[in-house]
């Protein structure tokens, strides 16, 4: 039989609304790893203190 390629193919950018999934570089053992981005959805309002009475 033939044998099998021993690299892992190239996969493309995953993105949405709030997150991206990229592929990361095979480390010496093989292993191919994906780095995740969450982007935030929500916004923050600056605090003010509340008026003194």
């Amino acid at each position: 039989m033939s044998e099998q390629p021993k690299t892992r193919p190239q996969v493309p950018e995953g993105r949405t609304s709030y997150m991206i999934t990229r592929q990361k570089k095979p480390n010496e053992k093989g292993f191919v790893g994906y780095e995740t981005i969450w982007e935030s959805w929500q916004k923050v309002a600056k605090y003010t203190t509340p008026k003194r009475p």
